[in-house]
């Protein structure tokens, strides 16, 4: 699992610390596992394996699960990665709403809560919200369990351009939020806490690939089509960043230079013609051309409270304002998808996002318009896949992260077993 693995030179652990990450790894992989076990698929020799595994028990981060009766010769004690060696709070800052989730280090799910933003124009507003929701999720985590509690990190997605270096917010354009210092505020609100701030594409990509329908393939495609249009690439486990940092915002590509404003300043980004607001625009366009549409009843006039539930529930009734609109959509999604195929050749597209929650009546038009538009060869290698996790791919993201972090730095096991 080379992709848990960052790269580091000068440290005189070094070999110890990937020999410790390559036990863990295989251990969340495949787990249980014993000592023999992990000897065989780490390639490592029976006394380290036996070195290192003990340190990990006494760290707590692995446990024994009993014995193995099925081989030949001793029963052997099965490991697996310990669900209470900690727990991890993931949020997902979105532009219509907040989503926090509390997990422990199985990545299993103990508490999750989602509110819509209360002032969506107000900045600081929406930061006291998301601190209040934060707060809950870290009490949460200090309740009672199995063994003394340690929070192993907090991990903030959100919908921009976020700096690698300090966590600063650079530009969301859909927030319309410039050079906010998310991770200096998160620092100084929970104090000695490993904090992540990271584009919210970027977050749901690694959710994916770590827990989703992503695991096993090396060039991943992810697109996150919600309020915008954001993407993210992996590769081999890590994200693609490009130079500055900031690489994939595929979303904002020019795809029709007379299109209608984007709220990045562009005309005819992608996202103005992919996204949730453009699959609105199109229906309310046509309910305002005098189509009839069961739309109108179901949202009560209101054709604001419009949610891709309802588009969905309509496009299943036969409603043609509402198929007309989602093929429309799928077509500009699969001619965006071409482009990107002929230019990066995934393995795999995955689209998450609240559009996805109409994926299987959006992807098909969008894989027939790729079959006619990208090269037969980059075609051929590409599958397109709905997200599992759908609308919570980044917050489960948020738990790939932290989980990239320890397994790429695991020297510092014994920091967090304080």
């Amino acid at each position: 699992m080379n992709h848990l693995l960052g790269f580091r030179t000068g440290d005189q652990s070094l070999v110890r610390d990937i020999n410790l990450s390559l036990i863990m790894s295989r251990l969340i992989e495949h787990a249980p596992l014993s000592r023999a076990g992990l000897a065989e698929t780490t390639g490592l020799n029976k006394s380290t394996v036996s070195s290192l595994v003990k340190q990990l028990l006494d760290l707590q981060f692995v446990r024994e699960v009993g014995f193995n009766l099925g081989g030949i010769g001793r029963p052997s004690v099965q490991l697996e990665i310990n669900p209470n060696a900690g727990y991890i709070v993931s949020c997902e800052l979105g532009v219509e709403s907040i989503e926090v989730m509390f997990a422990n280090f199985s990545a299993e799910v103990i508490w999750k809560r989602r509110e819509a933003i209360d002032a969506p124009d107000q900045q600081e507003a929406i930061i006291r919200q998301l601190f209040a929701l934060l707060h809950e999720a870290v009490r949460v985590s200090e309740l009672p369990r199995d063994r003394e509690d340690r929070l192993l990190g907090l991990a903030v997605g959100a919908p921009g351009l976020a700096s690698a270096a300090d966590g600063t917010l650079l530009f969301a354009p859909n927030l319309g939020w410039h050079e906010v210092p998310l991770q200096y505020l998160l620092q100084r609100e929970f104090g000695n806490l490993a904090i992540f701030v990271e584009n919210e594409a970027n977050m749901a990509a690694l959710g994916e690939y770590f827990f989703g329908v992503a695991q096993g393939y090396r060039e991943v495609l992810y697109l996150s089509a919600g309020v915008g249009l954001g993407g993210a690439i992996v590769r081999n486990g890590l994200l693609f960043k490009g130079a500055s940092g900031y690489a994939s915002e595929f979303g904002h590509m020019t795809l029709d230079p007379d299109g209608p404003l984007c709220n990045c300043q562009n005309r005819g980004c992608w996202e103005t013609f992919v996204s949730q607001r453009a699959l609105f625009r199109l229906i309310c366009q046509a309910i305002g051309a005098g189509q009839p549409s069961v739309l109108t009843a179901l949202v009560h006039g209101d054709l604001d409270t419009l949610t891709i539930p309802l588009v969905v529930q309509a496009a299943q009734q036969g409603d043609r304002v509402a198929l007309s609109a989602l093929e429309q959509v799928g077509r500009d999604l699969g001619i965006g998808i071409a482009s990107l195929v002929n230019g990066l050749n995934p393995d795999l597209i995955v689209l998450g996002g609240s559009l996805s929650l109409a994926g299987a009546l959006i992807l098909p038009v969008a894989e027939a318009e790729v079959d006619r538009r990208a090269l037969r060869w980059n075609r051929q290698a590409a599958s397109l896949k709905i997200a599992q996790h759908g609308t919570e791919s980044c917050v489960m993201g948020g738990v790939a992260m932290v989980y990239q972090h320890i397994l790429s730095y695991p020297g510092n096991l014994e920091r967090w077993n304080r």
